[in-house]
């Protein structure tokens, strides 16, 4: 007997998802009076969209794509990650331990769709917890 196993293909990030998130975080950020920096990555890790307001600090803009990399890796928002890096939490070495672009401050949030994993935002340029909001503001519009 034979059982054949049916995998259900989940639609992937797609650049105009992609825009839904950066445009939601941006109109977030501006109406909180903060400049920012969204950086957008799909499964595999590479860009999908990347915009840095005018104003922003420059290193937003690295600090968003880090943070998107990280929810991304670890498959969970980057402020839930924080306390786990702190030097007594279980997972203190992991920012040197690996040779990858991550980044333990909120701002960075996994994309799922069906339940899978299909991307990360990461924000950058306001306070993290700011930024954490921008990032899941985002995500709930790309829900609707």
């Amino acid at each position: 007997m034979s059982t054949t196993t049916t995998a259900t293909a989940v639609t992937p990030l797609t650049t105009a998802d992609a825009e839904i998130l950066i445009t939601a975080a941006r109109r977030a950020a501006e109406a909180a009076g903060v400049t920012v920096s969204v950086t957008v990555l799909d499964a595999g890790g590479h860009l999908l969209a990347f915009r840095r307001d005018d104003r922003a600090v420059l290193i937003s803009g690295e600090t968003s794509t880090r943070k998107a990399y990280t929810a991304l890796q670890l498959d969970a928002p980057t402020a839930d990650l924080v306390e786990l890096v702190k030097p007594d939490g279980p997972f203190h070495s992991l920012p040197t331990a690996l040779d990858r672009p991550l980044l333990f401050i909120a701002g960075g949030v996994p994309v799922h769709r069906d339940g899978r994993l299909i991307g990360a935002i990461g924000v950058g340029g306001g306070a993290p917890e700011q930024d954490h909001g921008f990032a899941t503001t985002a995500l709930e519009e790309l829900s609707r």
